[in-house]
């Protein structure tokens, strides 16, 4: 299987590296369009790249999920997790197929889903997941609790590779997401996180 590298990438539609972010929007409005969603550049999309479960911060997930769905965003999740969930994202998707979708677990899907998406979203620690990494790769900004393997954005400092929920409560969390939306609005700095992502695993 070929590395989980954007400039490497021959799954995506367009390959990028950490020198040439600008090509990267050519892979959220390619996948836009395939999933017949309107394609527009400046609407974030968040991805939960490693599906969900209880481990995976299931029960944070479900206290904040109605404030992620009040928000003009779209939404990428990966089909994996426990049944619950399943049932869960099946129904969003079959009520709201304008802005989630479900990715499925094939090696193609999943690198679309990294090369399309602003921020990745993980309610638990996500140090040693392969989900971390891949994301870091592709420049998609993680939005996780507190944890050793990422560094909050410091708009001062302009350093940064995370949204970081100081504690993992429902407030915290969402508190982190609102902060990275907010970045988002401002494309130099958001390249800038975005860089420093993918040069962190470098």
């Amino acid at each position: 299987m070929a590395p989980f590298a954007p400039h490497l990438d021959t799954q995506i539609s367009q390959r990028y590296s950490a020198k040439a972010l600008e090509q990267k929007l050519a892979n959220k409005l390619a996948l836009q369009d395939e999933l017949g969603w309107p394609q527009e550049k400046k609407r974030a999309i968040l991805c939960i790249p490693a599906g969900m479960t209880e481990k995976l911060g299931g029960a944070l997930f479900q206290k904040v999920l109605p404030g992620i769905l009040s928000m003009s965003v779209e939404v990428l999740v990966l089909g994996r997790g426990s049944e619950n969930f399943g049932t869960l994202f099946t129904k969003l998707a079959k009520e709201q197929s304008h802005r989630i979708h479900i990715v499925s677990e094939s090696d193609a899907a999943m690198r679309k889903m990294y090369a399309a998406s602003d921020m990745a979203l993980f309610f638990s620690d996500p140090s040693g997941l392969p989900e971390l990494r891949h994301a870091l790769n592709y420049g998609v900004v993680p939005v996780a609790p507190a944890c050793e393997c990422l560094e909050d954005y410091d708009p001062v400092q302009e350093h940064g590779t995370a949204f970081i929920a100081e504690s993992a409560t429902p407030w915290m969390w969402f508190a982190a997401l609102v902060r990275a939306l907010e970045t988002y609005k401002f494309p130099f700095d958001w390249k800038t996180i975005q860089r420093q992502c993918m040069e962190s695993v470098a």
